[in-house]
């Protein structure tokens, strides 16, 4: 009996040092995670495609928002830029997001962060007769991958030409 309650302890003390052990590892991000990355905006060049000779195609956004970065805001005004030159193309805005979350939550998160591409270039003088919005919320991703920077690739928005 006396030996049975030393061993439930020694067992209850090997937990708490297991457990306690495991909440002070630090974990590290790989150093190129850190340059690929601000705040949890992707900030690489690996993926970005270019919708014409040194305009990206594509605007990346933080966890579950939509709001332009200011990164996203030069490469949408590039975007406007060129669209202003070639009035005779049309272009779809896909919104994206990562694998998390329930397919409606993204789908809906996917057309807000498509709209506000879409609305940056109206304010830059793109009518939205040339815009059209879709959203595959976490249908196509970039990056298969389960971790912060595959996330980060998948939070996107991208211009693809219409016509």
């Amino acid at each position: 009996m006396k030996l049975n309650k030393i061993f439930k302890n020694t067992l209850l003390v090997l937990a708490a040092c297991l457990v306690l052990s495991a909440c002070a590892t630090k974990k590290e991000v790989a150093t190129d995670i850190k340059g690929q990355m601000q705040g949890d905006v992707y900030t690489g060049t690996d993926t970005v495609e270019y919708l014409a000779e040194g305009v990206p195609d594509r605007v990346f956004f933080a966890t579950n928002e939509s709001i332009l970065t200011t990164a996203s805001r030069e490469t949408l005004r590039a975007q406007a830029a060129w669209l202003r030159k070639n009035p005779g193309i049309n272009v779809v805005l896909e919104g994206h997001a990562d694998e998390r979350g329930t397919r409606e939550y993204n789908l809906a998160l996917g057309e807000r962060r498509a709209n506000a591409a879409k609305d940056y270039l109206m304010t830059y003088g793109i009518s939205s007769d040339r815009i059209t919005v879709l959203s595959y919320g976490k249908e196509r991703p970039v990056d298969s991958g389960s971790n912060p920077l595959a996330w980060s690739k998948n939070r996107r928005s991208v211009t693809v030409k219409a016509n």
